[in-house]
This record gives C-alpha cells, sequence and structure tokens, in this order.
C-alpha cells in the first residue's frame, strides 16, 4: 500500500534514488551513443537496444520522478518536516509496470543480438523470449494493483511461470550456443544470464511483501530503493557489459580493428574471468 505520510527523511530517500536512476540511465545511453562507432557494424545493433532501454527508463523515471513530487507536499518552511499525500493526487506505480513491459523484452533482444548467432537461431530464441518477457510483466500488473492479497498471489504465480520458461531457455537453449563464442567473452556471456536474474530477483521480492504483511511507509521507500538499484543493475551496468561484449567480439573478429581501438589496453566492461 502507497503510505499516507513520508517522515523528510523517507521522502528525501525516495526522491534521490529516483533522481540516481535518471542520472544513470541518461548518462548511460549518452556514452554508448559516442561509443557506438567504436565497435564493428554486426554488433551495433545490440548496443542500439541497450540506448533505447535506457532511454526509455530515464522518460519513465522522469514521469515516476514528477508523480512522487506531485503526490507527496509539506507544508513545513523549507521542506524540513513530513509530507502528506497531496489532495487529488496518488503517485502512480503504472509507470514502472509500463517501464518493464517495454525494456524486459529489449534486454533478453540486447543478449541475443550481441551473441551475433546463426539467423534462425537467433529467431527462435527471439520467438520464445520475448512473448514470454512481456506475458511475464503483464500478468503481474493486476496483483500489483490489487488490494486483494488472494488476487495478488494468483497474479504472482502466473506470472511465475513465464519467468521460469524464460531462465529455461537462458540457461539451458541459449547455454549450448556459449561454446561458438570466443573465448575472452565465454565467461562473460554467461554469467550475464546470472546478472538477469539477480537483478531481476528484487522484482518478486518486493512484489511478494504485502502477502507477508509486511508494509508501513518504510517497507514502500524500502521497495523503491530496491526497485532503483535493481533498474540501474538490470539496465544500465547490464548495457555497458553488453558493449564491452561487443567491443571484446570486434577485436577478435578483426585484428586491424583492435589494433587501431588499442585493443590491450582497452576492454574496461568485460567481467573478469
Amino acid at each position: 500500500m502507497i503510505p499516507n505520510i513520508l517522515s523528510n527523511g523517507q521522502y528525501n530517500t525516495v526522491y534521490n534514488f529516483l533522481s540516481l536512476v535518471i542520472a544513470a540511465q541518461l548518462f548511460t545511453a549518452l556514452f554508448m551513443l559516442i561509443g557506438l562507432p567504436r565497435i564493428l557494424p554486426r554488433y551495433r545493433q545490440a548496443i542500439t537496444v541497450a540506448i533505447i532501454v535506457c532511454g526509455i527508463a530515464a522518460y519513465h523515471y522522469f514521469r515516476i520522478f514528477d508523480s512522487f513530487k506531485a503526490a507527496y507536499v509539506t507544508k513545513s518552511v523549507g521542506g524540513t518536516g513530513s509530507y502528506s499525500q497531496a489532495v487529488g493526487a496518488q503517485f502512480n506505480e503504472g509507470y514502472r509496470y509500463v517501464d518493464w513491459l517495454l525494456t524486459v523484452p529489449l534486454l533478453l533482444v540486447e543478449l541475443i543480438a550481441v551473441l551475433a548467432l546463426a539467423r534462425s537461431l537467433q529467431r527462435r530464441l527471439l520467438v520464445r523470449l520475448v512473448p514470454a518477457a512481456a506475458l511475464m510483466i503483464a500478468l503481474g500488473y493486476p496483483g500489483e494493483i490489487s488490494g486483494d492479497n488472494g488476487l495478488r498471489g494468483l497474479f504472482g504465480l502466473l506470472s511465475t511461470i513465464p519467468f521460469a520458461y524464460i531462465l529455461f531457455v537462458l540457461f539451458v537453449q541459449l547455454g549450448r550456443s556459449l561454446d561458438k563464442q570466443p573465448t575472452a567473452v565465454r565467461g562473460t556471456v554467461s554469467r550475464l544470464r546470472f546478472l538477469l536474474l539477480l537483478s531481476w530477483g528484487v522484482y518478486p521480492i518486493a512484489y511478494l511483501l504485502p502477502l507477508l504483511n509486511i508494509g508501513g511507509a518504510d517497507a514502500w521507500v524500502g521497495k523503491q530503493i530496491g526497485y532503483s538499484v535493481a533498474d540501474i543493475v538490470a539496465k544500465a551496468v547490464y548495457g555497458l557489459i553488453i558493449y564491452g561484449v561487443a567491443r571484446t567480439k570486434s577485436f577478435d573478429d578483426d585484428p586491424k580493428f583492435a589494433l587501431a581501438e588499442g585493443a590491450e589496453t582497452d576492454e574496461p566492461f568485460v567481467l573478469a574471468h
């Protein structure tokens, strides 16, 4: 439940974390846009998708930020007192679900695109992963906005089904293609799947809080912090790692390009082996 009153500290915590996400998404997108010519054309699709993901997230966090500021007001001078819900205004959690509905499938597109697999294999993976990701988010939303714990639990269970299917495809079927990747990125690509799992794991935990009778302003603020950190990891950090994989694969494909780019010292975003 959305709290009626936030302390000054709680308000500022949410305010600052929302601001942090906006900055992280915007400047990550800017970095990758500037760096786009520094990878080979065959991998630019993956980075273009990563830029779009960060752009979509930044836009929706602007909307979330504005919704939060409109929803909570204070009568104290200098904004040092508590904040209460404004009359006729409420924090809109739906912006997050619109963001996830667009970005979660695209995160999977990023991963498939940077692998540069055979077109037929790419198509088979995308046909399985993208609809499952969209279905996972769509099924979670009715439970998120419901005040009925039974309905929340039902839709939470339903959304788990496509989530489990995504994990199966990522860790079993996609895992079979890793041997075709250059040795320099094989471990990084494998760990990217765990990064997705780790960051996505925050969302169901927050979703389940009302079912565990954990509520109140502190729980709500904690949920906003968790969502914010998870979105930074799942989009900005993930995008930078995808960029590093694309750079390394570009070097592996074209030694002349690697020499021109100073490949010996310029691989900062690939996870350590």
